[in-house]
């Protein structure tokens, strides 16, 4: 989420010669993946939740590393050299297998929402399951590897999108996003017991996965605003920008996020635990826990955009067709949210 919402990270991964390069990078890792599974099909049971998961997320480890190097542009022995093994695991471990199987469970749960039934059905599913997660794991490891490609010729960025920040906010600033957690627990967990007033099963998760969605961005919405200014009332930013703009964020990262969230727990609960639908136990566990989560991370972001500006970083005009910068970043001058546009200097935002 840090490489669509800061600023600095955003600006670094659309400029014109990267997202020309990016596409590559996810048309090619799609077309392998696609022959894999091909080939996996005729070896292996992927008709087995478990067994396509794996093969989704091994495919998805081995292109994360892939595109990471193509993002750094250089060799594995001065990768390993300058990068260390700890990052290469991480990129490997969570950005590959578990992002992987995370977009894999996404996918099967979006299809049984929509009626087509991966225990039913299990080839168009599978497939689409494995492409889909390898093509979204080659674009975020080639982002990652671009920024720290930058960084190591000195482009400084004030935060990496490698979790480090997040666990320092996390040991120093737990009286501030505590209380935002709080709420987001008990929030997405009412949201999603609205599921039990009706009986037909796709229906229900319907219900939770909208009722979590609007409830979770919501929160999410508010946590960014407690994070950007820690030391004022959160209300003083939602007073301060428009409601338009309010709206943008709202949907783009909170609600989207939210649902994307709730749909991978969904996938959990429908093709691992093997069960008919969500109980409204189950919804309420992973209800409360997406909006925690992202009340948390929305905190976070609130709180790097906040360093970003201390640092007196700049943005280019052609990132205000973020719709979250536009609105939250762009326009909410009355809550001390300042954006200088043109293309700055090497250290943009």
């Amino acid at each position: 989420m840090a490489l669509r919402v800061l600023p600095s990270l955003s600006l670094a991964v659309t400029e014109d010669s990267v997202r020309k390069k990016k596409r590559i990078v996810m048309f090619v890792p799609g077309l392998v993946a696609f022959a894999v599974y091909r080939v996996a099909k005729l070896l292996l049971p992927l008709s087995e939740p478990i067994v396509l998961l794996i093969v989704s997320g091994l495919v998805s480890l081995v292109t994360a590393l892939l595109a990471y190097r193509v993002g750094r542009s250089t060799v594995w022995s001065k990768i390993v050299r300058e990068d260390g093994s700890r990052l290469l695991l991480w990129i490997g471990g969570w950005i590959g297998f578990v992002y992987g199987v995370q977009l894999s469970l996404l996918v099967l749960a979006l299809l049984w929402l929509v009626g087509y039934d991966y225990l039913k059905h299990p080839d168009g599913p599978a497939m689409m399951a494995i492409i889909i997660s390898c093509t979204s794991v080659a674009r975020d490891a080639f982002e990652i590897g671009h920024v720290q490609k930058m960084v190591l010729m000195g482009r400084p960025f004030p935060t990496f999108p490698n979790g480090t920040a997040l666990r320092r906010m996390v040991g120093d600033l737990a009286m501030g996003f505590v209380p935002w957690v709080g709420i987001g627990l008990i929030v997405g967990a009412l949201g999603a017991s609205l599921g039990h007033l009706v009986e037909a099963t796709q229906v229900a998760a319907l219900i939770q996965l909208s009722a979590v969605a609007v409830l979770g961005g919501g929160v999410a919405l508010c946590a960014y605003f407690g994070g950007l200014r820690p030391q004022a009332s959160w209300t003083q930013g939602l007073v301060q920008t428009k409601t338009k703009e309010l709206l943008k964020y709202w949907w783009w990262p909170g609600l989207s996020f939210a649902a994307t969230y709730y749909l991978v727990a969904a996938g959990f609960v429908v093709f691992l635990l093997r069960q008919p639908g969500i109980p409204t136990s189950y919804a309420m566990v992973s209800g409360g826990f997406v909006a925690g989560t992202m009340a948390l991370y929305c905190y976070f972001l609130g709180f790097r955009r906040q360093v970003e500006e201390q640092q007196g970083h700049t943005m280019s005009s052609a990132l205000l067709r973020c719709p979250f910068v536009m609105g939250i970043l762009g326009k909410s001058t009355g809550a001390g949210i300042s954006v200088t546009a043109g293309s700055g200097s090497g250290s943009k935002v």
